[in-house]
């Protein structure tokens, strides 16, 4: 009798199914969460400028990004931490991130600079150890909403926003995201130079609390500086802000996609044209040279053009020439699961002087590729490794990071979202470090 029942419940539901397959999703929930975060809020202002707060602008911008994706991704749920101006402390930003078993969680926050300094332009932070005295700075101002909670020391652990002695926390921090944060920042900046044609000011790593608790590829934006009236009139402004939401919108769509094909080798994300034509960015040559002042990776040395023969003509040769080469000595290489050297095994790696190789990586697939895929796109010596059941192609190995950045630069028109990643002893280790050891070597 038992038994008869439970088939006649199992049959109802199959019914209903059939005949309400909406159900079917509202039971399951959706494929991907992204968690928005609109910075400050309520009696946290933020950053103030002449005409408007920080507050506003997050939330305006945060609005109308969550509204793109809940009218065109039917398979995405929106989770914003706040969708009005109210206040919410900082570590309750990343439970709610948390508690969604969120995908992504994106931080939105206005920049602002003290002593009527004007600066302008967009940048995408990651969770790390801050590079400069200038993206401390960054990060203290951001941290410093936990001032306004009543308990923060005992939240915090005694963590002082203000003093650079906290910061040593994110040294030693390891964060199993970083590679998917990074890319996702990189394609934000992407999307801010082309699309909103704004100064793209490059991806940087900085300690924020609010990322650190975040358990999910993690990234926080500073839309621009309020504290410069030309760029705090354009994002207070309903053209500002549905550019610069138009522009996030484009770089999830982009990590969305691709992330899908990584994991099932199919999509049914569609990237607006928009989002894949090539813009000259307002600042490719300003953000390099931030980046070469501040140090934050090592310039590549010039190389000498043949002046005998055209330009595009040199370019092909060129790539041609270093492609036999390559083919000669590369081999592929056997899949290998892949893990992260720990902060210790690096400064380990330094002393014992192991071998750390960087190479562009530039596709993922759920199978092996054949060598004469139309997906290689004519690639010779290329290699790849297996990481979390997920074939891995990359392309130019070398000790020396400032030819794999060379490297990557030329193959950027074929794979417009290649990185370089780094191996230790065929280990797979942390690219921040292991340009820090590229460095401290060459020193």
């Amino acid at each position: 009798m038992k038994t008869t029942k439970t088939y006649i419940v199992f049959s109802l539901a199959c019914l209903g199914l059939l005949f309400f397959p909406h159900l079917l999703f509202k039971t399951w929930g959706k494929d991907f969460v992204v968690v928005i975060d609109a910075g400050h809020g309520g009696h946290d202002p933020g950053a103030v400028g002449r005409v408007t707060k920080e507050k506003v602008i997050n939330l305006k911008v945060a609005l109308k990004l969550g509204a793109l994706i809940n009218q065109h991704c039917e398979d995405v749920k929106v989770v914003y931490t706040r969708k009005s101006d109210v206040f919410i402390p900082l570590d309750r930003r990343a439970d709610i991130a948390n508690e969604a078993k969120a995908d992504l969680f994106i931080s939105i926050h206005t920049n602002a600079l003290a002593n009527n300094r004007t600066f302008t332009g967009a940048s995408t932070w990651t969770l790390g150890l801050a590079k400069s005295d200038a993206n401390l700075e960054v990060a203290k101002r951001e941290n410093s909403v936990i001032l306004y909670e009543s308990d923060y020391k005992t939240r915090y652990a005694g963590f002082n926003p203000n003093s650079a002695e906290s910061y040593i926390i994110f040294e030693f921090m390891q964060d199993k995201y970083m590679e998917q944060s990074v890319h996702l920042a990189s394609l934000i900046q992407k999307q801010f130079g082309s699309t909103c044609r704004r100064l793209n000011r490059g991806v940087h790593q900085a300690g924020f609390l609010v990322l650190k608790a975040s358990a999910m590829p993690s990234v926080l934006v500073e839309l621009g500086f309020i504290s410069t009236p030309q760029e705090e009139d354009f994002l207070n402004s309903e053209t500002g802000a549905s550019s610069m939401s138009r522009g996030l919108f484009n770089a999830f769509l982009t990590y969305k996609r691709e992330q899908e094909l990584r994991l099932t080798g199919k999509s049914r994300t569609v990237i607006p044209k928009e989002a894949e034509e090539e813009k000259p960015s307002l600042v490719a040559a300003t953000e390099h040279q931030e980046k070469k002042s501040a140090g934050n990776e090592p310039s590549p040395a010039p190389t000498k053009p043949d002046s005998t023969k055209p330009d595009s003509t040199r370019r092909a040769i060129k790539v041609v020439e270093e492609v036999k080469v390559v083919e000669k000595v590369a081999v592929k290489a056997k899949p290998q699961e892949s893990k992260v050297t720990t902060g210790a095994e690096v400064k380990r790696t330094l002393n014992e002087d192991k071998k750390i190789v960087f190479k562009v990586q530039f596709l993922t697939s759920s199978k092996v590729l054949e060598m004469s895929d139309t997906r290689l796109k004519g690639l010779k010596g290329i290699e790849y490794y297996k990481e979390g059941g997920i074939y891995k192609f990359t392309y130019g190995p070398s000790e020396d990071y400032n030819e794999v950045l060379r490297t990557k630069q030329k193959i950027s028109g074929l794979f417009k979202d290649a990185f370089i990643i780094a191996f230790c002893d065929g280990v797979k280790m942390n690219i921040s470090e292991a340009i820090k050891v590229f460095k401290s070597k060459k020193n």
